[in-house]
């Protein structure tokens, strides 16, 4: 048989166009846009569905209170305290460990704050002060679960008893009334407010948009999910696994101290108790955001969102006409709804 009369196999049989092949040629369903955001981002948009269905039964069972913008200013103003813990939290839990010393750090960080503005020092030279406490208690609290191999739950829940004990040794239960603060450059920048819009809010924005792009487009963000979810595999690819969670602890630390100098500079006080009333509200928000326990997986915005949501419930629940007493009854309601629905959305990997 002559060359000219074997098939090409290379070439479309006949009667088919490359045009045709193409057009039927299988796509998977994330290779579309907007599909693929959806899949990517199934966690945050449950959390956000959450989120809206719980403000529409809000605002039908009291449309007066959340129509005015008083409601959502005064929850503005108290919720970037919770979204500056939150977020460096999203980093633990995908790590793979739990931190539970933070209420601590924010009452011991704050505490260092107001030393430094009491003794008539720059109140910018105090945020720095409790920002390097913070930074060194993360250290402490890393240190003694990585190096010295104790679980995450019982060493951060023992720090935070032996804290916040120091803290009221020395104190004695006595708070320290900042009011110069009102009139330092700090609080214009940090805690006033721009058009009725608490400014705080924006340095949070800030914060969960910075955080967001060091755990989604960072290499330190590719380390903690790799070190989350298989510290083995980690080690073997070059990655040093003890330095990483170390890490995200020190970054909690940080985020700590940012929260505890915000609330003081928001009330003008230092209480001994700083910080003791953001424990359960921030550990529900990482977990409502849809960051699993299992670790190596979270998200940032789901973290965020969940924050808001937690905010809301305890306003949102007074508002509609009912006592404080049905406040837990809801938190408790929403976030097992919320996990049931993480759960339904995506498969649990470990």
């Amino acid at each position: 048989m002559s060359k000219t009369m074997e098939p090409n196999l290379h070439e479309p049989a006949a009667g088919t166009s490359r045009q045709g092949s193409s057009q039927n040629e299988w796509k998977h369903p994330s290779d579309h846009w907007m599909r693929g955001f959806i899949l990517d981002n199934r966690a945050s948009l449950g959390t956000l569905g959450v989120f809206i269905v719980m403000m529409a039964v809000f605002m039908i069972a009291n449309p007066t209170v959340f129509t005015t913008w008083y409601l959502y200013s005064a929850v503005l103003t108290t919720l970037p305290v919770a979204l500056f813990v939150v977020v460096p939290l999203v980093f633990v839990v995908t790590c793979g460990e739990i931190d539970l010393s933070f209420p601590a750090t924010m009452g011991f960080a704050s505490w260092v704050f107001a030393l430094v503005v009491q003794a008539g020092y720059d109140p910018f030279l105090g945020i720095a002060a409790a920002l390097v406490t913070g930074t060194l208690l993360g250290f402490l609290v890393g240190s003694l679960v990585v190096y010295g191999g104790l679980s995450s739950l019982i060493a951060t829940l023992g720090m935070n008893f032996l804290l916040r004990g120091l803290i009221q040794i020395i104190n004695e239960g006595r708070s320290t009334s900042l009011t110069s603060l009102a009139d330092s450059w700090a609080y214009r920048i940090f805690s006033s407010q721009i058009l009725g819009v608490p400014v705080q809010i924006f340095w949070a924005i800030a914060f969960v948009v910075l955080s967001a792009l060091l755990y989604n487009r960072h290499r330190f963000g590719a380390q903690v999910k790799v070190v989350g979810d298989n510290p083995d595999s980690a080690q073997q690819m070059g990655i040093d696994v003890k330095r990483v969670r170390v890490k995200v602890f020190v970054f909690v630390g940080i985020g700590a101290a940012i929260a505890g100098t915000f609330s003081v500079m928001i009330n003008f006080t230092w209480w001994p108790t700083a910080g003791d009333g953001y424990l359960l509200p921030v550990l529900a928000s990482v977990f409502v955001g849809g960051t699993p326990t299992w670790g190596g997986i979270g998200t940032v915005a789901g973290g965020a969102i969940g924050a808001v949501t937690v905010s809301f419930i305890q306003t949102g629940v007074v508002a509609a006409g009912l006592s404080g007493f049905y406040v837990q009854f809801f938190n408790g309601l929403i976030i097992i709804l919320s996990l049931l629905g993480h759960k339904w959305n995506q498969a649990r990997y470990r």
